[in-house]
């Protein structure tokens, strides 16, 4: 079931501040920390129990693991121990390799690294069993607060961990992000991009270096210009083939950083050069440009360090197969870079049965998908057109695994405007092409791509690729020059905020009934239960009124709820037989077992065993309340619930 955003305006990056707390408690760490100092006791994560339920959801473990804190484990435990570096991440247990190289790649960036992992944590005498981290998600930094209770076989650690014994920082970061994530096992499979992304806020693309665009080296520079963060890889053709060296002395299945691009003078011609880090240690490449090529200068402009190699671009798209980058936000940035992205982001919802209309191949329902307008204003330095990136990503996937939620398959086209305001109508789609989309509907987590259209004003709607799946997602615009988005507002939206202005700071029914009335509902005034139960559910802000946004969501629950009373009121009574509504249940997206659904029918249906709309609705509500507190438990508290709800 979606969160339902609950504002849909366009938001700049979240800028540097201190990241969100994340505790059930709603204390920070530091609070949390002294509290267990003035007390004299070792932290313990009750959101993050040290238990089954933390590490797997959908197995037991293979083995009898014991939780351990690093004191148990060594003699003299260090969080940091001589610098964070990639040596310090071995990979256990767990197929989380997608993660153990973001990290690597986040030891290679000292400020981003102090951002995520702060390096004011130590096992001294202020040692109190507590740490912390912070991540990016959607648009906000969160901190992590974690116990340092680690799962352990034969006295080692199970999953990741350092070369050295007694250092742990990187065993409880991989703790902290499978917390963020609710569980271990919901670490298992991703792509390093999407943990730099977590990382960073920035936002991720990947190139196949012999399909590259013929700009490739101005995006390479650009991007470094910009501080993103760059890899490379060659590919591996088989398990047998990982750390296979090739005949220049480059290591398969390797992820190496770029460092630096420039271009030289040399022998009165001009060569592009690239500046290549090999993290995992020494480097052997022995081509043109090598320590071993003697009839190759060193350009002032791009020396060499310890593990780091030169060597012309050409030869790089020759021996390279793999270019991720991850284009950061400015709250990634030092202050004083200059060349940053603009960016813009919009947090939205698909919901089935107003906003989940799938992809172009289903007209009858794809106009119906949130439309972003997009306004581009400024060319490219020395260019005719405005480029941008587009990233579309759908929110907590991973997290919910647990609940049997799965990846989407998600994606977008952009159209240009055709210059009113509104929602565009079945008709639009219908009789004009796509501008641009994104290159494949997909099942990850975040699809982008980078695009190059003159300025104008154009549409991106963001779709799941079947019509009817829920999800919540985040699009952001990533753009050389200023670029402008603003939700599409519909007619109906339009009349909503006038009904609004006009029943705000009332209380009475009177919105509902307004609604129910144009759907020909035989509808009696709502009971003072019902508005209580509905302010009860809808009200984020604690002051016991729905704000705007507050009544937006309840409107599009309750059309949606209506539509499945309708279907079910055969007789057009305004009451439903209670033997349908196991079936109207099951539409509104909640599967009951017998003995639920046997109290709910005791409860709300009359002596004629028919439900009204009023107890219908209460229903609902009451099945709505009941869900968000079955999300919040943690596995093991399943039992207390007997209720089996589905994708909504």
């Amino acid at each position: 079931m979606p969160y339902l955003y609950r504002d849909l305006k366009p938001r700049s990056p979240a800028l540097p501040r201190a990241a969100c707390a994340t505790h059930s408690s709603g204390k920070a760490y530091e609070e949390l920390k002294q509290e267990c100092l003035h007390r004299g006791v070792l932290f313990e994560d009750l959101d993050f129990p040290a238990s089954d339920s933390s590490l797997f959801f959908s197995e037991k473990p293979p083995i009898p693991f014991i939780w351990k804190r690093p004191g148990d484990i060594v003699k003299d435990p260090k969080f940091i121990l001589g610098g964070a570096t990639r040596t310090d991440i071995c990979q256990g247990d767990l197929g989380d390799c997608w993660l153990l190289a973001a990290i690597a790649s986040l030891t290679l960036n000292e400020k981003t690294l102090a951002r995520v992992v702060p390096l004011d944590q130590n096992f001294g005498p202020d040692y109190a069993g507590i740490f912390h981290f912070q991540f990016w998600q959607h648009n906000e930094w969160l901190d992590v607060v974690i116990d340092d209770r680690l799962p352990t076989f034969n006295g080692r650690l199970v999953f990741l961990h350092s070369a050295e014994r007694n250092e742990f920082w990187s065993a409880l970061l991989e703790k902290a992000y499978a917390k963020l994530n609710s569980s271990y096992e919901a670490l298992k499979g991703g792509s390093t991009i999407e943990a730099m992304e977590d990382f960073t806020g920035g936002v991720g693309e990947m190139y196949e270096v012999k399909k590259a665009p013929d700009n490739f080296y101005e995006i390479l520079e650009k991007a470094l210009k910009r501080c993103s963060m760059v890899g490379c890889s060659i590919d591996t053709s088989s398990a047998a083939e990982s750390e296979a060296k090739t005949p220049f002395g480059l290591i398969k299945g390797h992820a190496y950083s770029v460092t630096g691009i420039d271009e030289v003078s040399y022998r009165g011609r001009q060569v592009q050069l690239i500046r290549i880090r090999n993290p995992w240690g020494q480097v052997e490449w022995n081509g043109p440009w090598s320590d071993k090529c003697v009839s190759c200068p060193v350009h002032a402009g791009l020396t060499r360090a310890k593990s780091q190699l030169l060597m012309k671009f050409e030869d790089f798209k020759v021996h390279f197969d793999k270019v991720e980058i991850c284009n950061l936000t400015p709250d990634a940035l030092d202050d004083s870079a200059v060349h940053k992205w603009e960016v813009t982001i919009h947090q939205g919802s698909w919901v089935r049965g107003s906003t989940a209309g799938g992809c172009r191949n289903f007209l009858e329902t794809f106009w119906t998908n949130p439309q972003i307008k997009l306004h581009l204003t400024e060319k490219d330095d020395g260019e005719d057109e405005c480029t941008f990136i587009a990233a579309l990503m759908q929110k907590d996937r991973r997290k919910l695994k647990k609940l049997g939620a799965e990846m989407l398959t998600i994606g977008y086209s952009i159209y240009e405007s055709p210059g009113r305001d509104g929602h565009l109508g079945k008709d639009f789609f219908r009789y004009h092409p796509s501008k641009a989309r994104s290159k494949t509907y997909i099942n990850l987590r975040e699809v982008f791509n980078r695009f190059k259209l003159p300025p104008g004003d154009y549409i991106l709607v963001p779709t799941t690729f079947e019509p009817h799946q829920e999800a919540d997602f985040c699009l952001r615009i990533f753009s050389e020059k200023k670029a402008i988005t603003e939700p599409q507002e519909t007619e109906e939206e339009k009349l909503f905020k006038a009904l609004f202005e006009q029943i705000s700071g009332k209380v009475s029914a009177k919105p509902l009934w307004v609604i129910t009335k144009s759907k020909n509902i035989k509808f009696k005034n709502l009971s003072l239960i019902s508005c209580r139960n509905i302010i009860s559910l809808m009200d984020t802000n604690g002051n016991r009124k729905l704000e705007l946004n507050e009544f937006k969501v309840f409107w599009e629950k309750m059309k949606k709820w209506i539509n499945i009373f309708l279907q079910f009121d055969f007789d057009k009574s305004g009451s439903m037989s209670s033997y349908e509504l196991r079936s109207a249940l099951k539409a509104a997206g909640y599967q009951l077992s017998n003995y639920l659904l046997q109290l709910i029918v005791l409860r709300y249906s009359d002596e004629q065993f028919q439900i009204d709309f009023d107890d219908f609705l209460n229903c609902l509500v009451r099945l709505e309340n009941a869900s968000r507190v079955f999300q919040a438990l943690s596995v093991k508290n399943k039992e207390y619930i007997n209720l089996n709800i589905g994708e909504v």
